[in-house]
């Protein structure tokens, strides 16, 4: 929307305060959004309408004392809308639902009620698994536990946003955290490390012997280093070739192990990096120049006891756009193909001498 005022002349480049606190304020939209709906297009969609809301002539209405709690309070109500509107959307999904995922060091604040903006970079409520238990909340819930529990926000002013009662708001987030504590406890304990080559050394240095051990197919390495109940889930949105897909969780050391090893044995023409994906250690697969290059996927750690204990994929190229250029799944699925039909080939005994 156009500005009714001129700016007043600044050197190119150089943003003015107001640029900052407004981006501080997109970054606080943004937050609360991707914290109720797990997507970061839909969150950069609500940011981008809670700020014409917020500022809309580019500037904030002195009258609100509290910017950031009251950016939080309009994303999150156009989140919930969003959310329920796409309720059925998310009960129809194929496969499993990961959420989008947050990769490198980004910074997703949100709004610590009156007590102003809490740009915590990549907080605990951030974290893959936190983000899938909340999908087990009706958008409601969703909604009174985050700005309760998560922003601060009194009962009273949760009820507003949701539009229901006091007494309702303070039964939904007593429900919502009922049910959060009672997954959280099948959950095992979430590393409090961040950026792969910093915050625990240890997760780092099991990040990389991880990648190595996958990128080698060396199954027994892969045992010793995952948790004995460690879980994978694959989100693929069943918009992924056959071959590259995890249709359904996979459980226990052994078998994902093997899962794992598979994609290099089958000649695989990817490499993994590490990163931070959602506050956490974390993993993005890159396929081969020889095939396009792009990003494959990523994937979500938790450590725990020195192990890992879950993994979190994303593989769906609706849910990567935002990490592009993407990778052609169709070629890397043909190449691995392509390599079956080789390494058979290799195997096969020779056949009768020619006369």
């Amino acid at each position: 929307m156009p500005r009714t005022h001129h700016p007043t002349p600044r050197r190119p480049g150089r943003p003015t305060a107001r640029d900052t606190d407004l981006e501080d304020l997109r970054r606080v939209a943004f937050g609360a959004a991707y914290r109720m709906l797990g997507s970061v297009t839909e969150a950069e969609d609500v940011a981008q309408e809670a700020m014409l809301r917020v500022a809309p002539v580019g500037a904030v209405d002195p009258a609100v004392v509290n910017p950031a709690a009251y950016t939080t309070t309009v994303a999150t109500r156009i989140a919930l809308d969003v959310l329920r509107s796409a309720r059925v959307r998310r009960e129809s999904y194929v496969g499993e639902w990961v959420p989008e995922p947050l990769v490198g060091d980004v910074v997703a604040a949100g709004s610590a009620g009156r007590e102003g903006a809490a740009h915590a970079e990549l907080a605990d409520d951030l974290s893959t698994a936190f983000l899938v238990l909340l999908e087990t909340l009706t958008p409601a819930e969703r909604a009174a536990f985050l700005l309760h529990d998560v922003f601060g926000y009194p009962h009273r002013e949760s009820a507003q946003v949701i539009g229901t009662t006091e007494l309702a708001a303070r039964q939904l987030a007593s429900r919502a955290r009922r049910r959060v504590a009672a997954r959280r406890e099948t959950e095992p304990a979430r590393t409090e490390t961040s950026a792969p080559g910093g915050g625990d050394p240890h997760a780092a240095e099991l990040v990389r012997r991880f990648i190595a051990a996958t990128e080698e197919g060396d199954v027994d390495a892969l045992v010793e280093l995952l948790a004995d109940d460690v879980a994978l889930t694959g989100d693929s949105g069943g918009n992924v070739p056959a071959g590259l897909a995890v249709s359904r969780p996979v459980s226990g050391n052994v078998a994902v192990a093997r899962l794992l090893s598979g994609f290099a044995r089958r000649g695989a023409p990817a490499r993994i990096e590490a990163t931070v994906v959602n506050g956490g250690p974390g993993m993005i697969a890159y396929a081969d120049d020889s095939v396009g290059g792009g990003v494959i996927g990523t994937y979500a750690l938790q450590v725990a006891g020195g192990r890992i204990t879950r993994i979190d994929g994303v593989i769906n190229p609706e849910k990567l756009q935002h990490l592009a250029p993407l990778a052609d799944l169709e070629a890397v699925a043909a190449e691995l193909r392509a390599a079956g039909h080789r390494r058979r080939a290799e195997q096969a005994p020779d056949g009768p001498p020619s006369p």
